[in-house]
């Protein structure tokens, strides 16, 4: 087993778990579950950085990255240093994360939310919308085709923006389907945890323009970000770059600076 494997294998049974303590018509219930969702490809499209920051406290392939800096402050430094959008990590064995994060953003700032989380089940969506995400993560290498639509589409009946994440051709083919908004291409390798941007350079022209294209992983530098655009990317997700800083929201400030 792969470490993708273990995760998964993980979330099911934490996903049970968190079915069984709270209904679905109790999400439903939520005070953030019909508020209007702020659109991120809307933000990439007009903007001339197309950054989405990441708050991840640590990953599997790098233990620790930083567990000191709050939520509140993070969500708020990145929002004045204008970035597009804010991926928030709420898976907590792997990554440190929590859906109490994604509600600590969203009050903390009006951008677009991304809930990063390893989705395998409906119930997962109607979480992100009753903790205020705008826009959800799915992984095409943990799921079904049959899957990736039904669940597309759910998140668009709840006005959920859909970033489809794919690793090779192979994803990309099973995944292309008009409830989709974003494909994102994944530059490191989930088995053994090599980067790459070759894999985005590779997939761009393979991925139909009706999407926004999002290069994600291994985006640390502005030399990097100024070498995917020419291949159509319009959104570069960065996650540990800022977050390994003392001050999140100064460091994209700099970075998007140095952009521009």
């Amino acid at each position: 087993m792969n470490i993708l494997d273990h995760i998964v294998a993980d979330k099911r049974k934490e996903v049970d778990l968190r079915r069984s303590i709270i209904p679905t018509s109790q999400l439903e219930r939520s005070v953030l579950f019909d508020r209007d969702t702020v659109s991120l490809t809307e933000r990439l499209r007009n903007s001339t950085s197309g950054i989405i920051a990441e708050h991840k406290r640590r990953s599997p392939s790098r233990s620790v990255i930083n567990q000191n800096l709050s939520v509140f402050d993070v969500a708020q430094g990145y929002e004045s240093a204008g970035v597009c959008g804010m991926s928030v990590l709420t898976d907590a064995k792997y990554f440190g994360g929590s859906l109490d994060d994604l509600l600590l953003a969203r009050a903390s700032c009006q951008l677009p939310l991304l809930r990063k989380e390893f989705i395998i089940h409906p119930y997962q969506i109607l979480e992100a919308k009753a903790y205020g995400a705008d826009v959800i993560l799915l992984i095409a290498s943990i799921l079904s085709k049959v899957e990736i639509k039904q669940f597309s589409e759910l998140a668009k009946s709840l006005n959920l923006e859909v970033l489809l994440e794919i690793h090779n051709e192979e994803e990309l083919n099973k995944s292309i389907m008009p409830s989709l908004d974003m494909i994102g291409v994944n530059n490191r390798n989930l088995k053994t945890f090599d980067v790459s941007l070759e894999t985005s350079k590779h997939l761009s022209s393979l991925i139909p323009n009706d999407f926004l294209k999002i290069s994600e992983s291994g985006i640390s530098t502005i030399e990097a970000i100024n070498e995917l655009k020419p291949f159509g990317y319009q959104g570069f997700l960065i996650g540990e770059n800022f977050m390994k800083t003392d001050n999140a929201g100064e460091s994209a400030k700099t970075f998007i600076k140095g952009l521009q």
